[in-house]
């Protein structure tokens, strides 16, 4: 495993394809979803499916969903049981941030053979585990250490979404703003023709309150949206695929769990 420094609150191969561009989808609780999500990475599937020309595979070490009864991501439950199983892999955990992810991204792209990262990280650092700096420390780490698997990797990132708790915890919505500053600097410094690194925006229009659960993890509107700020930051940079077309008033072919607040859920991770 590739050595990197990661920061705690206690202080602490070349890659090509000629076939098809391999994503690895980085998150956290917002992008392993629970059992009976459809998650955002099924909407961007989707928006990949709708490319033809756009050659891809969708990597990474794991594929199920977070089980809020065993507390373990242990489900295959997803919303729509089509969703292939290849395309359901990724590399995101429910309580998992850049603290976690920065020591194991080198492995998981030099074994995925990953081309492009679309990471979404950073809540639950700053919710339970490091400050803002600490965060966009192990943010760095996490570029440095995915470029030693892959030197040309690509790397779309989401900033944090602040949840409810922001609403309430004036420190915390701080901390929100603080570690989003710091990471539009590290992108700044970081990209590079040769590894690019972008940082996609949020979601225009996202609302907590009608695009999430319960003030924290996307439902069906909010799936979409974040898929389309991914898509249409891939597009507008880079040229991949096109303008995201699912959009939120998408009816979905299936029912989908009603989930009214965090006292009928798991718990918010944050």
């Amino acid at each position: 495993m590739a050595q990197v420094s990661i920061v705690t609150s206690q202080a602490g191969a070349v890659i090509g394809h000629d076939d098809a561009m391999r994503f690895l989808f980085v998150g956290d609780s917002m992008t392993i979803g629970r059992a009976g999500d459809f998650t955002w990475r099924y909407r961007m599937w989707q928006h990949l499916e709708a490319y033809p020309a756009l050659a891809y595979e969708i990597v990474g070490p794991r594929s199920t969903l977070y089980d809020a009864e065993a507390d373990a991501p242990l489900s295959h439950a997803y919303a729509d049981p089509s969703f292939p199983p290849a395309a359901r892999r990724h590399l995101s955990g429910w309580g998992e941030g850049w603290l976690h992810m920065a020591p194991v991204i080198a492995d998981a792209v030099r074994e995925a053979e990953a081309d492009i990262l679309l990471v979404s990280l950073g809540l639950i650092d700053l919710g339970f585990y490091t400050d803002a700096e600490q965060t966009a420390a192990n943010a760095r780490a996490f570029i440095e250490a995915a470029r030693t698997a892959n030197p040309r990797i690509r790397m779309a990132l989401l900033p944090v979404i602040p949840n409810i708790r922001a609403e309430t915890d004036a420190p915390f919505a701080a901390s929100c703003d603080r570690f989003n500053e710091l990471l539009a600097k590290a992108v700044a410094d970081l990209d590079t023709p040769s590894s690019p690194v972008l940082l996609a925006s949020r979601p225009p229009g996202y609302d907590i309150h009608t695009d999430t659960y319960d003030g924290t993890h996307p439902g069906p509107t909010g799936e979409h949206l974040l898929a389309a700020t991914f898509a249409d930051a891939m597009h507008q940079a880079w040229g991949l695929g096109g303008p995201y077309a699912g959009g939120p008033a998408l009816q979905d072919p299936l029912p989908v769990p009603v989930r009214t607040s965090a006292a009928t859920t798991a718990p918010v991770t944050v």
